[in-house]
């Protein structure tokens, strides 16, 4: 037993270190972790979107992203509160509605940078007080066996899905989602609210479902419980991938797009760690993270690779000289519930 003591002893001591090493690396890993330079981001995205951007960006840039989940119309009224107290984010990221209400609110900062300034005016506010980044076009997502069955030309334009005879439409209730909803405000923005509520109601007797959420029309699309729905491209391409039997169709004459982009918040004590930030989103490796997490969106930036993949400069969009304001766009949301959504097919 004695020649055996010393190996005990040395095995013993071994394990002792090994230990204590992990409790060491664990406690500096804990320690360099809380020591990260970090930003607050509040946004309406996905969590799970956010923190996989989140994650990158600490790995890529040594900077901690905490994550304050909202729903879209709690931002201003956060930033509001914010703004009287002495806690401020350092950057909101949601669509471009809200921060353009931010923006008239006064609580945002203007931001300008290199990689700022090459995305086109159109995807951005004139003052720099906001920047858009990405954005989601609405298409048409077809099953490819009703395609196959329907004996002439799938649609191609706006007018065509109201002389499809016998096909089943499904798209997301504009009540649902702001996603949807920018179809109406676009349509009506660019023809006005008269013609596009009686495009709505001839297209309403088609339509089997307005969904409450935006995966289900591409999801009963490609499971063929509907022929055709108005959806997001993101959405369509994300049953794609997983093999549903779906084809996007982009309307020729022109379509809508959901704009989501980023701001630095008025006050925000970290402005030059949220303005990387914010150039950093609008570069290929944001995009890459959100490729990866099957997020499909086309990037706003023109010297990206992703959206020179996509074709995104050659997207055709309703054209408008002026959106419409919030005060316009709730009255026409209530109008369509009364004289379409509600009304007897």
């Amino acid at each position: 037993m004695r020649r055996y003591l010393p190996l005990l002893v040395i095995s013993f001591l071994v394990v002792v270190a090994t230990v204590t090493g992990t409790l060491l690396a664990g406690q500096a890993s804990r320690q360099n972790y809380e020591h990260l330079r970090s930003i607050t981001v509040y946004t309406s995205l996905p969590v799970e979107q956010m923190a996989a951007l989140a994650q990158e960006y600490e790995k890529t840039a040594g900077v901690r992203v905490n994550i304050v989940p909202m729903a879209a119309r709690d931002l201003i009224p956060k930033l509001r509160a914010d703004a009287a107290g002495t806690v401020r984010a350092d950057l909101v990221l949601t669509g471009a509605d809200t921060l353009e209400a931010a923006k008239q609110a006064s609580l945002l900062a203007a931001y300008s940078s290199p990689q700022t300034d090459i995305i086109p005016g159109r995807f951005g506010d004139a003052d720099d007080y906001w920047t858009g980044l990405w954005y989601d076009p609405i298409v048409f997502a077809a099953n490819r066996d009703y395609l196959a069955k329907l004996g002439h030309q799938p649609p191609a334009r706006w007018p065509d899905l109201t002389v499809l005879s016998g096909g089943r439409l499904v798209m997301t209730d504009f009540l649902a989602a702001d996603e949807a909803a920018s179809l109406l405000y676009t349509m009506a923005a660019a023809q006005g609210e008269d013609k596009t509520l009686a495009y709505l109601a001839a297209l309403h007797p088609a339509v089997v479902q307005y969904a409450k959420f935006l995966a289900t029309p591409s999801r009963m699309t490609g499971l063929g419980e509907a022929d055709l729905a108005i959806t997001l491209r993101s959405e369509a391409l994300r049953y794609m991938k997983d093999g549903f039997p779906l084809q996007v169709i982009v309307p020729a004459d022109g379509t809508a797009i959901y704009l989501t982009g980023a701001a630095l918040v008025a006050g925000g004590p970290r402005i030059v760690d949220a303005g990387r930030f914010l150039d950093w989103l609008a570069g290929d490796e944001a995009q890459d993270v959100l490729q990866n997490n099957k997020v499909f969106v086309i990037p706003t930036n023109p010297e990206s690779m992703l959206a020179q993949t996509f074709g995104g400069r050659n997207l055709p969009l309703l054209e408008y000289k002026k959106a419409l304001t919030a005060d316009q766009k709730t009255k026409l949301l209530n109008k369509w519930v009364q004289t379409v959504r509600l009304s007897s097919r």
